[in-house]
């Protein structure tokens, strides 16, 4: 089997960048804890202070609303079931297409969910939330709406600014999941109406380990880890801070490594490319605004258990979806809510291009997609 050497998965995790590592080791050979005062954990401390000056300025938050967690489901667990705790929520508006991690904090609160649908296009149905407020403010309750800026399986971009607007000064709350977004987009946390939004390390080239749930000064009682004060009483637990460090290290790195990876140009030839070789390719989203990394489509009648084995064995790898599904290849929960049939839906596959990405990459998965569905094509004709 060959090496693997094609990864066209970097919406699943990117794969670390060199400032980040560099950053990483270099905390590794401090000793301490940044919470001590003597000079071992000022030392840290400093590493870590640094971290969040740096991704404060990506995020366009204030660095006093950058509070760090270990991964993002973490972050999107305390801005859910913390927040919906600390803001006396009496129930969740949640989207159909949001990622697992939100989904399953939604459940967690106990509290009755609101799920509002997606369009053909992928988009969040900003009238089902409209009207979910509605009828909240005619009895009293109080709403935490939860959703994606950018969905992680199709790329498209969701009219969070709507949505903004519609909770806007109100009782409710909003929890914006930019993982999938940050680097790749202006967020100006700061200035804009969440009150709470998830962002995280390794996507962007940071290593795991990492996150962070950047918060309004009215949220400082969203809480999930009690513990001994750290990041201000808002996270129990010692700071990691190598892996913080590796964290502020991408945001200061990613940016013009993904911008002169010029991955709109990347995606758009190979979806080309699939489409000479495939005229039947679906491309989901294709008619609205998608963030430019990531094609998620499907040659009918070629499922992709199959296409990703052969990817795989030609040394190129693709997803079929969200890499937190426990490893399952099938269908998508995102797909069905944007009414695909399943049969369409068990042909997925997603391809996601980031900052080591390349033309050189376009052109050998092209060449190993075409063999797939060619051999694929042959066994049909021989049946």
């Amino acid at each position: 089997m060959p090496r693997q050497t094609i990864y066209l998965d970097h919406n699943a995790s990117a794969p670390l960048l060199p400032e980040a590592r560099a950053a990483h080791i270099a905390a590794l050979d401090l000793t301490g804890n940044p919470s001590s005062v003597h000079a071992q954990g000022r030392a840290l401390r400093a590493v870590v202070d640094q971290a969040r000056t740096e991704v404060a300025k990506l995020a366009g938050a204030e660095r006093d609303q950058v509070v760090f967690t270990g991964s993002a489901t973490e972050a999107i667990s305390q801005a859910i079931i913390g927040g919906a705790r600390a803001f006396r929520a009496d129930a969740i508006v949640v989207s159909e297409g949001e990622h697992t991690a939100v989904l399953k904090a939604a459940e967690a609160t106990g509290l009755p969910l609101k799920r509002v649908g997606l369009d053909a296009d992928g988009l969040i149905k900003v009238e089902e939330i409209a009207s979910a407020i509605a009828d909240a403010d005619r009895v009293g309750m109080r709403l935490l709406v939860a959703v994606h800026l950018v969905n992680n399986e199709t790329g498209v971009i969701q009219p969070v600014d709507r949505i903004e607007t519609l909770v806007g000064p109100s009782p409710h709350f909003l929890f914006v999941d930019a993982v999938q977004a940050f680097g790749k987009m202006v967020l100006e946390f700061a200035s804009r109406p969440p009150d709470l939004m998830a962002i995280s390390s390794h996507k962007i080239g940071g290593g795991t380990g990492a996150a962070a749930l950047l918060m309004k000064g009215h949220a400082d009682q969203v809480r999930l880890i009690p513990g001994g004060g750290q990041e201000s009483g808002r996270r129990g637990g010692t700071e990691n801070a190598p892996a913080i460090a590796g964290f502020g290290a991408a945001t200061v790195a990613f940016p013009d490594r993904f911008y002169r990876a010029d991955v709109g140009t990347l995606v758009r030839a190979a979806e080309d490319g699939m489409r000479s070789m495939c005229p039947d390719l679906v491309i989901f989203g294709e008619s609205t605004d998608r963030i430019g990394n990531v094609s998620n489509f499907a040659v009918p009648g070629v499922r992709n258990s199959l296409a990703m084995m052969g990817l795989d064995l030609a040394g190129v790898s693709v997803s079929s979806g969200s890499a937190c599904s426990s490893g399952k290849v099938g269908t998508s929960h995102v797909l069905a809510a944007m009414g695909v049939r399943n049969d369409l839906s068990e042909c997925a596959l997603r391809i996601s291009f980031g900052w080591s990405s390349t033309m050189a990459d376009v052109e050998a998965y092209l060449k190993a997609f075409g063999e797939v569905v060619g051999r694929h094509k042959a066994r049909r004709v021989a049946a």
